[in-house]
């Protein structure tokens, strides 16, 4: 029979990097609570028969989140074998609350000590004799991310697997509180299972409704219960929730005056508070980060991301792969369209849009390095000073923040976010930062129609910033999104120096899976594509693509885009491919340009060029990373808003705000940068411009409105 083992702990303790060591995983690895939203399971390894847990970080098995609500279904309801609660030994006051928690659940309990090496750099003694003498458990340390102690905490977590006898809980209590607890432990001992009967007698005492509704209680029971719990409120002068938490802390204090020395003196500013006195600074944070987010784009864009492209689409695709192709086909005598099929459609589509993997992995490098040094974190922790000022809460940002790599788990994390409205709200906006998808759209328009400008692809990265900011303010004037937001408490790790493993580890995850998508729906994508191109509607092939069957579908939606500069038939296949997946819509562009021989990269991008004028590109540029994302993110937006309703008017709004933005872009860009003629599309610009100012600036409605309940009940 196989041996379950969880792991347990507070956000940013190392909990997933010891879950990747144990289980070689290459689970994603943040500095930001809501990581591991679900549990994840892994094989220990050398031990098949061993299943390793990855369960979200947690302060406390109070279910106020998401999170806590996950951890603590599992671990009273599946009980694992044995729980390995890792505790980030640089912060152990904070952590030891929830390993106080955890042993009260009566399954067994190895405590983890993390992060040993950095304890020991700072000059610090956690005496582990002393550690494991008052918490009644087993300690160990360990460096999840140097692997140190590994290896002896997983035989003593096997060994202790499901020994629940004789299990002595640490004295935590004192007084009435404890008395109390056993007049509750006495009246409720054949309702629950004998080794959490602490757990649950705490429960009780605090009021949990939860539990005390999943006890059934009777009445009379319940009543009597509660004169010995009024008493002790009574006598503390506190009520019973606010003293179990004031009796945890006071022992936890007392632990770790006996079990840690530190070399510093308390109080005394480590190197971590040095770097946050500039960084987190009020004045100078903001353009620290703009300073840093614009070098990242410039680097991975603009200079080395642009060479590496260039190398890739003219050399490996253009030389190497299109001439290796061209000689194979015509070696087997290939059909014409076999070989346009293979040449035209294949390697002119994917290979236009894995041309762009240099510029993204450098982006995803970048991005590793700065989450891995903790410096990420910061951003949050500044963005929701900023939000917070317009009513958003700085949650919000942390799904932004994973949004620049792809949009679905940036849509998934919105579930760390209590409130419902705050959580939907998250949910519409998160996909309106560029992710890596759309960085390939920016890079190839910059790249043809810009390449003078080196601050439009970090601009689009700070306008997509600005977009959520405003649409956050005019939604939470709403009467579906109004109300305070919800509490951001978030714990600022140390900075590290990262990995080099770690940081091309999370590099490669990220960039896989751009790969992979290029390789499977891109792939599939610019097959039929290829198919619409080169046939009419009698299945006939035609020389000339403006008698195709791609041709009669994008003439018949050309119209819509008209306004915004791109009413040719080419432009709006390219805008509706694109939502199978952004990444379509330079493979699309590539194949309409009919120079999709990347022979020449050069050759591809006059062929872009042929079909925009620089304001049209950049309405197109700005249409696609406002409107609706992908498919696959559309299909997450339905999964996770729990509505079709809702999931619905998420798509609209992003539909709406993708087309005003690049319709004022092109029509106010068209008369101010090249002399057009003001007129009517002018006019109407104004009128969004205005109305967008307007919904910016009036003031809110009520939060608890009749619409918002009539949207819910419907």
């Amino acid at each position: 029979m196989g041996i379950t083992i969880a792991l347990a702990g507070n956000p940013n303790c190392g909990k997933t990097t010891l879950f990747n060591t144990l289980t070689g995983g290459t689970e994603y690895v943040g500095n930001w609570p809501g990581v591991t939203v679900e549990k994840k399971d892994g094989i220990l390894k050398n031990h098949r028969d061993v299943i390793i847990q990855d369960l979200p970080g947690i302060y406390s098995l109070s279910p106020y989140s998401l999170e806590e609500t996950v951890t603590r279904n599992y671990l009273v309801k599946q009980r694992p074998d044995v729980i390995i609660n890792i505790v980030d030994g640089t912060n152990i006051e904070r952590n030891l609350y929830l390993t106080t928690q955890l042993i009260e659940l009566g399954i067994p309990v190895i405590v983890a000590i993390n992060m040993v090496d950095v304890v020991r750099k700072k000059g610090d003694k956690i005496d582990i004799g002393r550690l494991s003498e008052a918490l009644n458990c087993e300690v160990v340390t360990i460096s999840a991310l140097k692997k140190e102690g590994c290896p002896e905490l997983t035989e003593k977590a096997i060994a202790l697997a499901g020994k629940t006898d004789h299990m002595e809980l640490p004295h935590v209590y004192t007084g009435s509180v404890e008395h109390a607890l056993a007049h509750i432990e006495e009246s409720i001992a054949n309702y629950v299972y004998k080794n959490s009967l602490r757990w649950y007698a705490i429960k009780v005492f605090e009021r949990d409704e939860k539990v005390r509704k999943a006890l059934n209680l009777k009445p009379e029971l319940l009543e009597h219960l509660e004169l010995h719990i009024t008493d002790c409120e009574k006598e503390l002068d506190d009520d019973a929730e606010s003293i179990i938490v004031n009796q945890r802390y006071a022992y936890i204090a007392k632990v770790v005056d006996t079990a840690v020395q530190r070399k510093a003196p308390q109080g005394s500013l480590t190197v971590s508070d040095k770097i946050d006195r500039i960084v987190t600074n009020r004045i100078l944070a903001l353009p620290i980060f703009a300073v840093v987010m614009t070098l990242m784009y410039y680097i991975s864009i603009t200079t080395v991301g642009a060479a590496a492209t260039d190398w890739v689409n003219d050399t490996f695709f253009g030389d190497i792969v299109t001439n290796a192709a061209t000689a194979g086909l015509n070696s087997i005598a290939a059909p014409a369209w076999l070989s346009s099929l293979i040449i035209d459609g294949i390697i002119g589509g994917v290979g236009t849009v894995l041309g762009f993997v240099p510029q993204i992995v450098l982006i995803f490098l970048f991005l590793s390095i700065l989450e891995d040094s903790g410096y990420m974190a910061r951003v949050a922790f500044i963005m929701d000073r900023i939000f917070r000022r317009f009513g958003l809460s700085g949650k919000s940002f942390i799904p932004v923040l994973i949004g620049t790599g792809c949009g679905v788990p940036a849509i998934m994390a919105a579930r760390t976010i209590e409130d419902e409205k705050d959580r939907r709200m998250t949910i519409m906006l998160s996909t309106f930062i560029p992710c890596t998808a759309k960085t390939v759209i920016i890079g190839m328009i910059t790249a043809t129609f810009f390449p003078d400008t080196v601050l439009i692809a970090p601009a689009m990265y700070f306008l997509g910033i600005a977009i959520i900011v405003g649409s956050g303010i005019i939604l939470k004037k709403t009467s579906y999104f109004g109300g305070d937001p919800a509490p951001f408490v978030m714990e600022l790790p140390a900075y590290h120096v990262p990995s080099v493993k770690g940081v091309l580890i999370h590099m490669w995850e990220r960039a896989k899976y751009f790969i992979i998508k290029a390789g499977t729906i891109i792939f599939t994508a610019c097959m039929v594509i290829w198919f619409l191109s080169k046939f009419n509607w009698m299945l006939g092939m035609v020389d000339n693509i403006e008698t195709s069957m791609l041709a009669g579908i994008g003439s018949l939606v050309g119209w819509i885009f008209a306004p915004l500069g791109f009413g040719d038939w080419k432009g709006a296949v390219a805008v509706i491919s694109a939502e199978m997946a952004k990444e379509q819509a330079i493979g699309t562009l590539a194949i309409l340009s009919n120079v999709s021989d990347p022979q020449n990269d050069m050759l591809v991008m006059q062929g872009i060029r042929s079909m925009f004028t620089p304001m049209a590109a950049f309405s197109y540029m700005i249409l696609n990373l406002f409107d609706p994302p992908c498919i696959v993110a559309i299909a997450t937006i339905a999964r996770e808003m729990n509505s079709k309703k809702w999931a619905a008017a998420a798509v609209g709004y992003q539909i709406v705000v993708g087309y005003i933005l690049a319709f004022i872009c092109y029509q106010l860009g068209m008369y101010l940068f090249y002399g057009a003629i003001f007129g009517t599309g002018q006019i109407v610009a104004l009128v969004f411009t205005a109305l967008i100012i307007f919904l910016l600036m009036r003031p809110g409605t009520d939060s608890k409105s009749k619409a918002l309940h009539s949207l819910e009940n419907s």
